[in-house]
């Protein structure tokens, strides 16, 4: 459409223009000059759309804007020649006539030539987004401010070229004219020439001042989305190559270092789980418990997190990432069984008041250690979640939980699904002191701490997993998980 547009204005305005600069065609009948100059810009856009569809479409797609560029030229330049030599041959114009016609038409073919490549160059970065493409870039190619001087400097001088014409050929009017005509009305006369020249080029280059900032808009608007979710945190994006150019160069490198920075964090992140894992089986260790059950109450958590996000309620503070985040931090809540002495920690029988008070304070001594780790390297969603959980997991809905004796929604939503993932894990697991619950029977306890030991959301959530619940231990249970174990530690050997 922007290329008939081009062509259908050219229709109009170059036999005008011609007209006006040469007076042999201003000699002629007007209806003549706009039959021979319109036949000859149909057939030359019929041609530019054959040579389009032969030697453009086929093509990479790298290289079709600048195709678009010289084809459109240069069918136009071949048509002024034509109409040139045309004139020549049938009204025995002089060459000065002809070049004058030739000079518009290059100039109305350079406007329409550069709009109709930087719409094939939006077009191009348009297909190669919505398809998933990528552009093989040759790192040899010509450079935009190149292009911005070069097409600058051919702008003006063509601009030069068309004035230029325009004045010889007026003060050639003026000397013929003598005294046949009223200075006032010559000047009118004159000034009119020389502003439809002036408002076409200036609407001409208005438009190709448009159609080169909307690519410019493109460009930018992708490369900077891109970094914007790279800054927060997104690293599977990449910025489309659809040019081969400066954007084309800079997308490849920004999606290289977006993809060394994705690299770099997984690793991070790998050796962050590794590490938490780790250090929860060193706790675990030292407990009467298996490594096991930081395995199962990780996963309890999330099944539990994600069934409360689909309330409206819970909505905003569980999204995926915070999900994700207390799935990874869950291992950490009892690191600061570390700090009980072994007498408290592996007695096999019931703990006497004063030894229950020690091992109460396992809490505080984890959530002491996370938050040095946060003073050290910084606050962040992790660090805060696991300290979170490691100082409130013990905490009661009503109050009578430990250390702070924080009640309701005063214990953290993390410090929350925690109690009741780690309740049930040790309800359903054989302990030195206890035999190992059934699924029914663990439910029906923390059931009856509804309202009293459990969030009664949470415990609602629970009876709607149950069954995930029932999968997790089963798939994680003690005898299988000593059984891995062994076989690594075999494997070593």
């Amino acid at each position: 459409m922007r290329i008939k547009l081009h062509y259908l204005a050219m229709m109009v305005i170059i036999p005008l223009y011609g007209i006006q600069v040469c007076p042999f065609l201003e000699g002629i009948d007007p209806l003549e000059v706009f039959i021979t100059i319109d036949s000859l810009l149909l057939l030359a856009f019929l041609l530019r759309s054959l040579l389009c569809q032969r030697l453009v479409d086929p093509m990479p797609l790298a290289g079709q804007a600048w195709r678009v560029f010289t084809i459109e030229l240069a069918v136009l330049i071949t048509a002024g020649v034509i109409l040139s030599i045309y004139n020549m041959l049938l009204h025995d114009f002089p060459l000065a006539s002809g070049l004058k016609v030739l000079v518009g038409i290059a100039a109305m073919g350079l406007f329409a030539s550069t709009d109709s490549a930087l719409a094939r160059e939006r077009q191009v970065a348009l297909q190669v987004e919505r398809e998933g493409l990528r552009l093989e870039i040759s790192g040899r190619f010509f450079p935009l401010t190149s292009r911005l001087a070069l097409y600058a400097g051919a702008f003006v001088l063509l601009l030069v070229a068309v004035f230029s014409l325009l004045i010889i050929k007026d003060l050639d009017w003026l000397v013929s004219l003598g005294d046949t005509m009223p200075l006032h009305d010559a000047r009118l006369a004159i000034l009119k020439e020389f502003g439809f020249v002036l408002v076409v080029t200036l609407i001409q280059a208005v438009n190709i001042i448009m159609s080169f900032t909307r690519n410019l808009n493109l460009f930018l608007a992708r490369e900077n989305s891109v970094l914007h979710k790279a800054t927060s945190g997104f690293y599977d994006v990449q910025v489309p190559v659809s040019s081969n150019d400066e954007f084309g160069i800079m997308a490849l490198h920004t999606n290289e270092m977006i993809r060394r920075i994705r690299e770099r964090t997984d690793e991070l992140n790998g050796t962050r789980d590794v590490t938490i894992l780790t250090l929860a089986s060193l706790a675990e260790a030292r407990d009467n418990e298996t490594g096991a059950h930081i395995l199962r109450t990780q996963r309890y958590v999330r099944a539990l997190a994600r069934q409360l996000s689909v309330d409206d309620r819970y909505a905003s503070q569980l999204d995926e990432e915070t999900i994700d985040l207390l799935y990874k931090s869950a291992p950490l809540h009892d690191i600061g069984k570390v700090g009980i002495p072994d007498a408290i920690l592996l007695k096999p029988g019931k703990l006497t008041a004063a030894e229950f008070e020690i091992m109460k304070g396992h809490a505080k001594i984890g959530a002491d250690a996370l938050r040095i780790a946060e003073k050290h390297l910084g606050s962040n969603s992790f660090l805060r979640l696991a300290r979170e959980i490691s100082l409130t997991h013990h905490e009661k809905w009503d109050g009578s939980g430990y250390p702070a004796g924080l009640r309701g929604e005063e214990i953290p939503l993390s410090g929350r699904l925690m109690a009741v993932a780690d309740v049930y894990d040790a309800l359903i697991s054989k302990r030195v002191y206890k035999a190992a619950f059934s699924h029914q029977k663990a439910m029906g306890i923390i059931r009856e701490g509804r309202g009293s030991h459990f969030d009664p959301q949470i415990v609602a959530a629970l009876e709607t997993v149950e069954q995930q619940f029932i999968e997790i231990a089963e798939q994680f249970r003690d005898e299988l998980y000593n059984e891995q174990t062994q076989k690594i530690v075999r494997d070593v050997a």
